[in-house]
């Protein structure tokens, strides 16, 4: 890739910038209801015209989780958002339900793959009334100064362990379940057999591992294929980029989250021009409500953050080419990680049918490898006709799987402690 390519991108939103405010201003004009153009055929399709143009060549921003209320045992309670634990590459989020306590508490992994931790609202947001919840608020690379140094996938397991010994630290009478979503499967699990290993009083009660990559040999997708036909120099050569001025930071070698967006659309290329050919459609039809809808997915899907390189360098390696988990090669700081070292968590795996991503299998590998688990911790569940997404949003995931982890935790009552050290 040039290595201009960030300054590139930068120069093209600029240059847009004037046709966005022209665009905007025009879609205002023609929504006024005082306008007569308003009411004519001609009126509505300039201006939803107009509506996309703008939304197609704009840069999102971090949304909001918006998670306010929730309704536990029949009863609606306030909902709050805390900081409650900051690092220079996270921040622990708790959405503290007002009034209520003596709830085990399950710690939402979310990914570090290109969106924002906002793309695990839904997921939050079901667990409410079940657990107490906290989620990782991974931070946008290129608003990370040099000053406070790189993040790679060691940090990235250093700060799972972290949370962990925090959350047990705050009640050790609560068990603490954690879930990870995708590509926190890996560093998760390589985390619990870490303290496991350690003696670490601190570990979680349970592990639920949903679409990850454990070991992608198996059903390898399109993804995965990609990294195997391509390595890890390729990803080097045409991948990296350096943060440009102005932002904090302006320097570090990333991972650009555009690069990232732009290959998840075209994987589904075809799907997304059809989405916004319907939103056209239905903004000149006047279908407030689909628009919304239409609106709302896609301010989440194109909030896009930067990846520190070393983090995604070390992913690709690991996880993608060298298999080194499966493999029983993985090492944090030099010392392995061995899934063997698992005995007192809990797990549960999740996969979707249709996943595109990672393919079916790729998680239950996690089942083969944690071998001294007792077999009635653990389970593993197949959601069928759901792909990637539907295996942590939607009406299934709502209906079929909050369900069966609800039950999973209730079971996974965390056995006498071992001797050894205690939390640090």
């Amino acid at each position: 890739m040039n290595k201009y390519t960030y300054q590139m991108f930068e120069l093209a939103q600029l240059a847009l910038a004037p046709a966005r405010a022209v665009s905007d201003m025009t879609r205002l004009a023609l929504r006024n209801p005082i306008n007569p153009l308003t009411h004519t055929t001609f009126g509505r399709n300039v201006a939803a015209g107009a509506e996309l143009f703008e939304r197609m060549t704009r840069r999102y921003g971090k949304p909001a989780f918006g998670l306010n209320r929730t309704v536990i045992d029949g009863r609606e309670v306030a909902v709050d958002e805390e900081v409650v634990w900051t690092r220079p590459f996270c921040r622990l989020l708790r959405f503290n339900c007002q009034g209520v306590s003596g709830r085990p508490r399950l710690l939402i992994v979310a990914p570090i793959s290109g969106h924002y931790a906002t793309l695990l609202r839904g997921t939050a947001e079901a667990f409410l009334p079940h657990f107490d919840v906290y989620i990782t608020d991974w931070t946008d690379a290129r608003m990370a100064p040099l000053a406070v140094g790189g993040f790679d996938l060691d940090d990235y397991i250093d700060y799972l362990m972290e949370i962990a010994r925090f959350l047990a630290s705050a009640d050790g009478d609560l068990p603490v379940h954690t879930l990870g979503v995708c590509q926190p499967s890996v560093p998760l699990i390589a985390a619990v057999a870490r303290m496991e290993e350690e003696g670490d009083r601190a570990a979680p009660a349970s592990m639920i591992l949903m679409g990850g990559p454990i070991d992608t040999r198996r059903s390898p997708t399109a993804v995965n294929l990609l990294a195997q036909k391509r390595g890890v120099d390729w990803f080097r050569q045409n991948c990296l980029n350096k943060v440009p001025f102005p932002y904090p930071g302006v320097g570090r070698e990333v991972y650009p989250g555009f690069l990232q967006l732009s290959g998840f659309m075209a994987m589904n290329f075809d799907r997304h021009v059809s989405a916004h050919v319907e939103m056209f459609n239905h903004l000149v039809e006047g279908d407030g409500d689909s628009a919304e809808k239409h609106r709302e997915f896609y301010d989440e899907y194109l909030a896009v953050m930067d990846l520190d390189a070393a983090y995604y360098m070390q992913t690709i390696e690991t996880v993608f080419v060298a298999h080194r988990l499966p493999n029983g090669e993985m090492k944090h700081r030099s010392q392995p990680v061995d899934l063997r070292a698992i005995k007192r968590a809990a797990l549960m795996t999740i996969e979707g049918e249709n996943d595109d991503i990672s393919g079916v299998g790729q998680t239950q590998a996690a089942q083969d490898l944690c071998v001294n688990i007792p077999a009635n911790r653990k389970t593993h569940h197949l959601q069928l006709g759901v792909g990637h997404y539907g295996v942590f949003n939607g009406s299934r995931f709502r209906r079929d799987i909050v369900p069966r982890i609800v039950d999973f935790t209730r079971n996974a009552a965390t056995p006498s402690k071992p001797s050894g050290r205690g939390a640090r």
